[in-house]
């Protein structure tokens, strides 16, 4: 009987538009096709290979389903035989219910289900890492006919998620293995449901001022908040909203602007500090039992820096944001929430402004490895002192305090004591510009780096002949460390975040020709390849740190879609300047090309996370992360930051 109630609920409640709006995207071993009608909104991921997996994850209170299966012989391939159709059901006591239904099949003798997870996208994460879960989310499934079903409602009673799996070709034994039929091949089809409250889509001119197609900007984009990057992130992240925006700005709405500008805001906590993500739905329950309020983690460091800049460039910068600012500071607690943050900003960089020591610098909080947008446990080789925080963040921080107290936009937030100290800011920014990036300065002589590039390559099974070439005629090699550790000890990554001082500050010109020139060398001397620029290059690290940072490390000898954009925004805005000397703008024009060449070489990988790459007859070849079983994780395949070429456009 409940199998036949649900199946009436199916047939009277359809979706809310004719034509939703969907993509697909085939990215290595999975095939994502992503959905957005009315109240629903859907990502679903097929896993093909040795560890087939259905998932689903809903941007509705970051929620998702997913299927494990066994291990299977060979790598058998999914192929989508019905598009997800989205679908709005009821449950057995009339709550809506928000998903899809679809069909899919796969040449496989058998699968046999391992563990399916229904909760907070957060947890199926866990799962797929191998964390452990929550005791409470796990649900055995129910067999009818020939489907099985995985149901429960939320841990507080709310309305939950359903998994419907029926087999169409094959058989279903009553273990719950699925057999294939005889053309050797099985079919199913899934219906995936989440009961969390809808979103409101921001689509079209509501979210561009020149709407064109803008499939995963589309997905991601909501009234409440901008999405960080699905599937893993369907929710809100601080540092992604804010350097998404930054990049985004001159293809956004100012509404749309500002609603990813009040998300960060409302956000704050007292001490003015940026959320890095929120917790909502299940995984709020389980963070403080009996309340789904939204749980905020405030570990990172460098959004607390990121966000005075950012709204610079809107407040201040931006001819329609100008018109708009009093108004908008003036509402839902913007004004005081930002003079929070600045005061944070103040406190936290006046004291190196007085004293010039590199324990003077902004850390990560005790306990924690990151802190930063190399947010792995890896990811900063073991420093807690990033270059990228500390050389570019805190300084246009100031920077932005000191204009906005200049420009009075923030007087009527403003007490006597904030205007005192607000009034600093300036000549800390000063300071900061001038000391803190030398305290990361490295020289490599010219003899040692050679070996180091020789060896590197050998060790990668790639050609050190454009690196070595590139050497000549040099006396050292120089670059910004990536961190410094506990003891003030340099850690000797060359590493993309000189990108960051392109975009949000003004260095001297052969501070920019040289920051450039660092970034473009051929790898391994610089971080330019085939496959594009790779974020972080060990090859003058131990072999222990080499290790750590490979090219199936998270934050390794990878590359990331928008730091190559961070990259080609920064050379834009540096060739704006009136004061460059001639050689070295040429130099930076063609830093440019070289790099839109790159960019424009993996077109195809653009809107993903990162990939990374594989030796091929000594080449460099790009390759999806997540394809291989040694990857550390799986990239998703819209992310957020991603999203800005639409704005970040060659010349």
């Amino acid at each position: 009987m409940k199998s036949l109630r649900f199946l009436l609920l199916l047939l009277c409640f359809g979706s809310a538009q004719a034509e939703p709006f969907r993509y697909e995207v085939k990215e290595g071993l999975n095939l994502n096709e992503f959905l957005r009608d009315g109240p629903v909104s859907a990502h679903m991921l097929l896993r093909s290979g040795h560890g087939p997996r259905f998932l689903a994850a809903f941007p509705a209170g970051n929620s998702g389903v997913g299927l494990w299966f066994e291990p299977v012989a060979g790598n058998p391939e999914w192929s989508l035989d019905a598009a997800p159709v989205p679908k709005t059901v009821k449950d057995e006591l009339g709550r809506p219910l928000y998903g899809f239904f679809a069909k899919a099949s796969i040449k496989a003798a058998a699968l046999t289900p391992k563990q399916a997870v229904l909760s907070s996208v957060r947890f199926l994460r866990d799962y797929q890492g191998k964390a452990p879960l929550p005791p409470g989310i796990l649900v055995a499934p129910n067999q009818e006919g020939k489907a099985l079903v995985w149901a429960r409602d939320r841990l507080d009673g709310a309305a939950g998620y359903r998994l419907t799996v029926e087999v169409t070709d094959g058989s279903l034994g009553a273990d719950g293995k699925i057999t294939a039929g005889t053309d050797g091949r099985i079919g199913l089809t899934f219906s995936a449901f989440s009961g969390e409250k809808p979103l409101t889509p921001l689509a079209g001119s509501a979210l561009l001022k020149n709407p064109v197609p803008s499939n995963a900007l589309t997905f991601l984009s909501y009234k409440e908040k901008f999405l960080a990057g699905s599937w893993r992130f369907d929710t809100y992240f601080g540092r992604d909203t804010l350097m998404s925006l930054r990049l985004l700005m001159p293809a956004l709405t100012p509404e749309a602007i500002e609603d990813g500008l009040n998300s960060v805001l409302t956000r704050l906590n007292e001490a003015g500090e940026v959320a890095h993500e929120e917790g909502i739905g299940e995984f709020a329950l389980i963070q403080h039992p009996g309340s789904d309020a939204p749980v905020n983690d405030y570990g990172m460091v460098d959004g607390n820096y990121m966000l005075a800049p950012v709204a610079v460039a809107y407040l201040l910068d931006d001819a329609e944001g100008r018109g708009r600012a009093a108004a908008f500071l003036a509402r839902d607690g913007a004004g005081p929430a930002l003079v929070r943050n600045l005061a944070n900003v103040l406190a936290n960089a006046l004291p190196f402004a007085d004293d010039p020591d590199w324990r003077r610098l902004v850390r990560f909080k005790p306990g924690r490895k990151t802190g930063q947008w190399r947010d792995s446990e890896d990811g900063n080789g073991g420093g807690v002192y990033p270059y990228d925080v500390n050389a570019v963040f805190v300084p246009a921080a100031l920077a932005a305090a000191s204009r906005l107290y200049q420009a009075g936009l923030l007087d009527p937030y403003l007490d006597q004591a904030a205007k005192v100290q607000l009034a600093k800011a300036g000549a800390a920014a000063e300071i900061w510009r001038e000391r803190a990036p030398e305290l990361y300065d490295m020289a490599i002589p010219t003899r040692t780096a050679r070996d180091a590039v020789r060896d590197y390559a050998t060790s990668q099974k790639i050609s050190p002949k454009a690196a070595l070439k590139a050497l000549k005629g040099t006396k050292e090699v120089g670059f910004h460390a990536l961190s410094l550790d506990e003891g003030g000890n340099k850690v000797p990554l060359v590493n993309s975040d000189e990108s960051f001082a392109l975009l949000f500050a003004d260095p001297k010109p052969a501070f920019v020709d040289h920051a450039v020139r660092t970034m473009m060398r051929p790898f391994p001397l610089g971080l330019m390849t085939d496959a594009g620029l790779v974020v972080a290059n060990p090859v003058f690290a131990d072999e222990a740190l080499q290790q750590r940072f490979s090219r199936n490390a998270y934050h390794g000898t990878v590359v990331w879609s928008w730091q190559q954009a961070l990259l080609a925004a920064g050379l834009k805005r540096q060739l704006a300047r009136p004061d460059l000397p001639p050689a070295v703008r040429e130099h930076l024009k063609a830093a440019r090309a070289t790099l839109w060449h790159a960019i424009n070489a993996t077109k195809a990988l653009r809107s993903s996370e990162l990939w990374t790459w594989r030796p091929e007859n000594e080449r460099i070849v790009p390759s999806p992360f997540g394809a291989s079983e040694a990857d550390a994780d799986e990239s998703n395949a819209a992310q957020l930051w991603s999203t800005v070429y639409l704005a970040v456009k060659p010349e």
